[in-house]
């Protein structure tokens, strides 16, 4: 069969059986289009929507996206993770405000200039808020390629990647680009998926390679696993009867740009202390663990709590530490483990 045949079984299949209701779909412009898909890269569907909705509150365009702080943006980031997709966001905004009028252009080139926006990334905008033809390569549609066309490798390899772009090309039709676009995506993420894919389901799977050679449970071919390496930390816990001291973390790395618990390296917490302008007021203890597992390796931070208050000859809170209190900083970007840490604290001490 060919590739004009590729696309349009797949738009009849996407007519019947597609998502048609994702909120960023109505109404569909180039802004929303942009959060949802850096919102999707390594996160589900049905995680993405209630941030979506909630982000588009606060942030109906690109002006109000801009316009505020880092700050407000990594709040309402928190619990997404890869919180370098947030900050980007941020900068990309202000430099479409600055640089593009406000306006999203619509060229390749330009879209992959601005910050966090990749050749997948920028093809999906293209096609998807202003209809131009222009290839997309997410995980979902490498997948649904390398089954169909049975390529070997990981989609990670340099030339594998090359090999999929050049056949997301060659597939992707000269008209109905939003709708072929949501499609192909759709067909990964429901039909042709990573575990149990339903090939007699599939609209395409008369041509399917992988499957005439009963291989599509292989394919794409899975990068050896490596070993989760353990980082182990203290966290200093310093409480006063202004709230719990917070630190904002360095602008790259886990956790970026977010607000948390300061880190004993050396596990000495008086020079830290005394680095932050406060005195302890009595003696540390182990208070718990939080662990928690990033996608390169797994922390475990020990809980060490010190009762504290400022020295007398310091102005204490700045733009990189402060006392938190829920009442009052709602608008704090907080990590999940250290958000769920502060509300086991506040139940317990309530």
């Amino acid at each position: 069969m060919t590739d004009h045949h590729f696309a349009e079984r797949l738009l009849a299949w996407y007519e019947i059986h597609g998502r048609h209701d994702l909120p960023w779909q109505h109404p569909r412009n180039a802004y929303r289009v942009w959060v949802s898909e850096i919102m999707l890269q390594q996160t589900q569907v049905q995680t993405v929507i209630g941030y979506f909705q909630r982000f588009m509150q606060r942030f109906p365009d690109i002006s109000s996206l801009a316009a505020a702080s880092l700050d407000e943006v990594l709040a309402l980031w928190a619990g997404l993770g890869y919180y370098a997709r947030a900050r980007n966001l941020h900068r990309a905004a202000r430099q479409i405000i600055d640089k593009h009028q406000g306006q999203f252009p619509k060229d390749l080139a330009a879209l992959m200039a601005l910050p966090g926006i990749g050749r997948s990334t920028a093809g999906a905008i293209l096609a998807q808020a202003f209809g131009l033809r222009a290839p997309i390569l997410d995980g979902n549609v490498k997948r649904v390629l390398a089954r169909h066309a049975a390529i070997e490798g990981p989609p990670t390899v340099k030339a594998v990647e090359n090999q999929l772009w050049a056949l997301a090309e060659q597939y992707t039709p000269q008209k109905n680009l939003p709708e072929y676009t949501q499609a192909i995506m759709d067909l990964g993420a429901t039909i042709c998926t990573r575990h149990r894919p339903q090939c007699l389901l599939c609209p395409v799977n008369a041509d399917c390679r992988a499957r005439q050679m009963g291989r599509v449970e292989e394919l794409p071919t899975r990068k050896p696993k490596k070993s989760i390496p353990l980082r182990k930390q203290t966290l200093l816990v310093a409480r006063s009867d202004q709230g719990l001291l917070l630190v904002k973390r360095p602008p790259t790395g886990i956790w970026g740009g977010l607000w948390s618990l300061p880190v004993l390296d050396e596990n000495e917490p008086e020079s830290l202390l005394t680095k932050l302008g406060l005195e302890a007021t009595g003696q540390a203890q182990v208070v718990g663990e939080i662990t928690h597992l990033f996608s390169h390796f797994r922390l475990q931070a020990q809980l060490l709590q010190i009762p504290v208050k400022p020295r007398g000859d310091r102005v204490f809170e700045s733009s990189e530490q402060l006392w938190y209190n829920p009442q009052h900083n709602d608008r704090t970007g907080l990590p999940v483990p250290i958000a769920q840490y502060i509300a086991n604290l506040e139940r317990y001490s309530s």
